[in-house]
């Protein structure tokens, strides 16, 4: 069945006027007669019948057109879809990122980038999770990039460093330890820890940390994410080796910097190697890298 001549179909039962029809197509009007008839031959039915000086459909082009109509607006849907993933100005980025970036780098980032000229029509779905599940939804498509930490013996991912996040030790305001700015993270074992859990790219900083101090840490109780960690902080459950984020300012605790060992985070944006990126997403991997 000639995609054209389901087009032409439908403009004529639009217009219910072979020469109007014909007009508007830029075409002869034998040549959409012509179309007509092979399409009504195909179906084995009449799909006009004469109306005066017009034409109307009969009872089975109603039917016909409503399988048309159903077919040509989900193949321009296809088309819409195709032009979006393709055009450097407009389209949806699905970006994830971890808990720590959610509360303001990524909310700025992302503000920064939207104002920039003719990227007002680049639209973003937003995930969050832990590195893990992240790099698990990079490998799934389900995500075009993920902020997160790097992740050893990930072969199909690429990881490009963004910026380092200073980490800190975390203390209730009544805490013995809040009488200091600064500590050796050493001094901080008699203590219980509150500790992100395995699936968390902090998990492992944690733990060569706590090898480099030698500390056998009291893990009181493991979390997924920054703002729980901090909550059992402030509620005296614990204290916490964790990045120095701004919501740390909203809490009711102590932020101590660590002198001894020193350690910085590297968030790193990840993606599929060897896999085609839409525009806009290399738009705003370019952006991000800067």
């Amino acid at each position: 069945m000639n995609l054209k001549h389901l087009e032409y179909f439908r403009l004529l039962a639009e217009v219910k006027h072979y020469t109007l029809a014909a007009e508007q197509l830029s075409i002869a009007q034998p040549s959409l007669t012509y179309a007509i008839s092979e399409l009504e031959k195909e179906l084995g039915v009449y799909l006009f019948e004469r109306n005066g000086r017009n034409i109307r459909l009969t009872k089975y082009g109603n039917i016909f057109l409503e399988y048309v109509d159903k077919s040509l607006n989900t193949l321009e849907d296809g088309r819409r879809t195709l032009d979006d993933l393709v055009s450097p100005t407009k389209g949806k980025i699905d970006l994830s990122f971890i808990y720590t970036l959610g509360s303001k780098f990524v909310p700025v980032m992302v503000k920064n980038f939207l104002s920039q000229k003719n990227y007002q029509d680049i639209s973003f779905s937003f995930s969050q999770g832990t590195t893990q599940s992240l790099i698990e939804g990079l490998k799934s498509d389900k995500y075009d990039l993920a902020l997160c930490s790097f992740v050893e013996e990930e072969k199909e991912i690429d990881f490009i460093p963004l910026f380092k996040q200073e980490l800190v030790l975390v203390v209730p305001s009544n805490h013995p330890l809040a009488e200091f700015t600064s500590i050796d993270l050493k001094e901080a074992e008699p203590y219980p820890f509150v500790s992100f859990n395995k699936k968390s790219g902090l998990r492992d900083i944690m733990n060569q940390l706590f090898r480099e101090a030698q500390i056998r840490p009291n893990i009181a109780c493991e979390v997924e994410e920054d703002s729980a960690a901090i909550g059992l902080v402030s509620m005296n459950y614990g204290i916490a080796l964790m990045p120095n984020i701004w919501m740390l300012k909203h809490f009711d605790v102590k932020v101590l910097t660590i002198n001894n060992p020193l350690y910085e985070r590297i968030i790193y944006m990840a993606s599929l190697k060897n896999q085609y990126v839409r525009p806009v997403v290399h738009l705003f991997k370019d952006f991000a890298s800067l």
